[in-house]
């Protein structure tokens, strides 16, 4: 039985480690406009949602389109939730392709970055 008991003990303690260690980073939820998605006309700015809190400090954001370079605003954090990063463009996006850049380093201090592709028409 003390077997059985130590077992359990274990396996508990080795599964709450994995699951610590899976939800530990800010993962990319959503983002507005949508990753992937067609938006009509020029959207005013990009909201990134993700998994868990964010230091905006430690977090930046890169837009690119045919171009080059979209200038934005420094990044913010919503006011009322910390996962939102908010940029605002600094010119109204014509129609074409664009290409998000993004990395944060999430409040427990783990850094993640990707990409994705909106298209404005």
């Amino acid at each position: 039985m003390q077997r059985l008991i130590k077992l359990l003990l274990v396996v508990g303690f080795v599964s709450s480690v994995i699951a610590d260690t899976a939800f530990a980073h800010a993962f990319l939820d959503h983002a507005v406009p949508g990753v992937g998605m067609d938006v009509s006309g020029s959207p005013r700015e990009l909201r990134l949602y993700f998994t868990q809190g964010v230091v905006v400090a430690f977090s930046g954001v890169q837009v690119v389109g045919s171009g080059g370079k979209i200038p934005t605003s420094k990044a913010v954090n919503d006011p009322s939730d910390q996962s939102v990063l908010i940029v605002h463009f600094g010119r109204a996006l014509g129609p074409g392709t664009y290409t998000v850049s993004w990395h944060v380093v999430s409040v427990d201090t783990h850094p993640t970055s990707g990409t994705f592709h909106f298209t404005v028409t």
